[in-house]
């Protein structure tokens, strides 16, 4: 795709949630995660490339100490549908016993997020809260995934903007934009 692609794009969207609107819905998910943590020290455990700008973001809300690290995973190689896990990075810290805040941009099928918690389990931790910033409203997602942390609900479109991308591109727009059906 080109720029200008990205331009038309734009065009056709309407703006979903502003840059003001995911700072606030942000500020709480981070008091929200600060209250469920009870003074652990989790793993905060970034999923690639989509989630990027909402961690960076969120971290900064969260006032429990965290150790960092990410993880880069895909179910699709080149394809269109998907298949088994592939990693391209794993988790380096050890997450024996360790709580996990899985951290990614969207939730909206699920099936590689629930793969990547269920390969964090296997690895010993102890508990894996998936934290998103948005989550897809149909009736598509894998079964037994459900965010325990939510920014905002969007509706069954395609979205870009805030870390999630058009043809990989405007991962870097600070709102998320929805095309016109």
């Amino acid at each position: 795709m080109t720029a200008a692609s990205l331009a038309d794009a734009l065009t056709r969207s309407d703006i979903l949630f502003t840059r003001d609107q995911l700072d606030i819905e942000i500020a709480r998910m981070g008091r929200e995660i600060d209250d469920a943590l009870a003074g652990e020290r989790p793993v905060f455990l970034t999923v690639m490339h989509g989630a990027l700008v909402f961690a960076g973001h969120l971290a900064l809300a969260i006032r429990t100490d965290l150790e960092f690290d990410y993880v880069h995973a895909t179910r699709y190689r080149g394809e269109t549908s998907g298949s088994d896990l592939h990693w391209l990075r794993r988790p380096e810290v050890p997450l024996q016993g360790r709580t996990v805040l899985l951290v990614d941009d969207i939730l909206d099928e699920g099936h590689t997020l629930k793969a990547v918690r269920d390969a964090c389990l296997e690895m010993g931790a102890a508990r894996v809260l998936l934290v998103v910033l948005c989550t897809k409203l149909h009736g598509r997602r894998a079964h037994g995934i459900e965010a325990d942390f939510n920014g905002v609900d969007l509706p069954d479109r395609y979205v870009f903007g805030y870390g999630m991308d058009y043809h990989e591109q405007a991962r870097n727009l600070p709102a998320i934009y929805a095309l016109k059906d």
